[in-house]
């Protein structure tokens, strides 16, 4: 539906306003012709006698009728003059109307319908159709990560990227069509189609993906968008009866349901809706009210895991992994929460909770252990992450020196002008940084050379199928050699078992941590522990690390990629 649609049906319905301007016409309509029978009935009588006298063979008419009939002359210019006025304003009225209600109809940046106005418009076709061979398919479509297209090239680039995306859009959707801007940069489709060629559909929604995927070419620059899409249509079962049928609004809620889901899975493709995704909805929404609240209820704690000098066994700090004490889920792994916190942006506020508590506790170990904390993608981005970090060690009298921080080696490739002045300004601090996870990026030699982190963390991928897999032997002996060639410390993730111990150990110095020294304990349970090693308050001897008791479940991963990030 186009704004000369609407403003058809602006011109065709009725309202007060049009009723009174066609009051007033009337009047106005009467005076002058009301004028104009005086006219005739006046002018019939003085005009042949003005005839009659002007040829010589009469009397001229009466005086007084002949100002009766000036007098009519002029109402009738009057009359018509203001009848013309009247109709300009009425023209001009009618015209702000009609723009008045196409501006609260439509999206003024795309032309689109808006919210309101597409359900009100897609309610209608539900109802024409019902009972026909005709089906409706709801469509919801949302562009990928296109809030790094506003921080990274500015809103007006973002402007540009959204309208070129419903022109492509429009140029694959069928007759009778209905396209909706939702908010931001989602979009709602309404498509009719034959009940007996379903498959239609699928091809539609591949064709939409396929177009909003090719390079847009804004201001110079080429950008690359990718869209996720949902389908629903009003034959699936949505819980309403008869009497009380579903309305589009329902029907674009899962299709809503299902666009989440393809993002889920990695975006850029479409999914239709089933009904088991109403429910992992739900338990995400449930996870995200959790997070909101536990923030400030400190539920966010920090659970220590510790880091060994493999030649000597020696303890030389340990690694902040967060968890979600929760009263309702219990004990909550990293990898379920943190992407949650990261999609609803939430968590820097987190991540500095955590911190936060971890400072207070490591305070109180002995001064040669440090600690290392993993920041998230989204705390990279953050220009004033730095700032907040040196806030954070101020208030809990940290010794800078002994802090760590982790970079996951994917983040650098998002701005590495970014994290290059993020680690430059951390290290003007005193603050170590660590590149983490090394081997599952594209870092090259000469980038990691420009980027002056202070030592490399093999990923524990490699380090777990080491014994198993000479392709993971391999890079592991080539990032030791590069460490080593670079000057850099290495630490490895994810040591199990004594042989992957002693495999290591022939790569010199080198630091490890995993679960053949234990897995991940709670602050409480590591005071405890170091207090009875003597490992509190001023240095004395540093003994061989020993296991800590174990209270996580057997099952307990260890940290993917962000679990120390909060």
């Amino acid at each position: 539906m186009t704004i000369s649609d609407f403003e058809h049906a602006i011109d065709c319905g009725p309202g007060q306003h049009r009723t009174r301007n066609a009051d007033r016409d009337v009047i106005a309509l009467g005076i002058a012709t009301a004028a104009i029978i005086l006219f005739v009935g006046t002018g019939g009588i003085v005009l042949p006698q003005a005839i009659q006298s002007i040829a010589g063979y009469g009397i001229g008419p009466d005086k007084v009728q002949v100002n009766a009939l000036l007098l009519n002359i002029a109402l009738i210019i009057f009359g018509w003059r203001r009848y013309q006025q009247l109709l300009d304003e009425v023209k001009v009225r009618r015209q702000a109307e009609a723009q008045a209600r196409v501006l609260a109809e439509t999206d003024a940046l795309t032309g689109c319908l808006n919210r309101r106005s597409l359900f009100s418009v897609a309610n209608e076709m539900c109802h024409a159709l019902n009972g026909t061979d005709e089906r409706i398919a709801f469509m919801m479509v949302d562009l990928d990560n296109f809030k790094r297209v506003n921080d990274y090239n500015g809103h007006s680039t973002g402007d540009v990227v959204l309208k070129q995306c419903v022109a492509r859009i429009q140029e694959q959707l069928p007759e009778r069509s209905i396209l909706g801007r939702i908010g931001g940069d989602e979009f709602a489709i309404v498509v009719p189609f034959e009940k007996a060629r379903p498959h239609g559909i699928d091809r539609l929604a591949i064709a939409i993906i396929e177009s909003i995927g090719q390079v847009l070419e804004v201001n110079g620059a080429s950008l690359e968008v990718t869209a996720s899409l949902g389908i629903a249509t009003n034959e699936m079962r949505t819980g309403f009866d008869s009497a009380n049928p579903a309305d589009a609004q329902t029907y674009l809620h899962m299709a809503d349901i299902a666009m989440y889901q393809a993002k889920q899975q990695g975006r850029n493709h479409y999914l239709w809706y089933e009904e088991p995704m109403e429910s992992e909805l739900r338990f995400r929404s449930e996870i995200e009210k959790g997070i909101r609240r536990g923030i400030p209820r400190n539920e966010f704690v920090p659970y220590f895991q510790q880091q060994i000098d493999l030649q000597t066994g020696e303890l030389t700090g340990f690694e902040m992994l967060a968890r979600w004490n929760s009263p309702k889920l219990g004990l909550v792994q990293p990898d379920v929460f943190i992407p949650v916190a990261e999609a609803i942006g939430v968590i820097s506020e987190l991540s500095e909770s955590v911190i936060a508590q971890a400072l207070e506790e490591a305070k109180l170990w002995d001064p040669k252990l440090t600690l290392a904390v993993n920041i998230s993608p989204m705390q990279l981005r953050d220009p004033w992450f730095a700032q907040k970090l040196l806030k954070l060690l101020a208030k809990g009298n940290f010794p800078p020196q002994r802090l760590e921080i982790e970079i996951t080696e994917s983040c650098l490739h998002e701005n590495i002008g970014v994290a290059r002045t993020l680690i430059t300004s951390l290290k003007n601090q005193g603050i170590r940084v660590s590149l983490d996870d090394f081997g599952t990026g594209y870092s090259s030699i000469a980038q990691l050379r420009s980027l002056p982190f202070d030592q490399i963390k093999i990923d524990r991928s490699f380090v777990t199928n080491l014994m198993e897999n000479q392709d993971s032997a391999a890079i592991v002996h080539s990032i030791a050699l590069l460490g080593k060639g670079l000057g850099m410390p290495i630490t490895a993730e994810g040591i199990e078992t004594d042989e992957v111990k002693e495999m290591l150990r022939q790569y010199g110095d080198i630091k490890g941590q995993g679960f053949l020294y234990g897995q991940p304990q709670p602050a409480g349970i590591v005071h405890q522990w170091l207090e009875t090693n003597h490992l509190l308050g001023s240095p004395t001897n540093t003994p061989a690390a020993e296991d800590l008791p174990v209270v996580e479940q057997n099952n307990a991963q260890e940290s993917d990629p962000h679990a120390g990030a909060a």
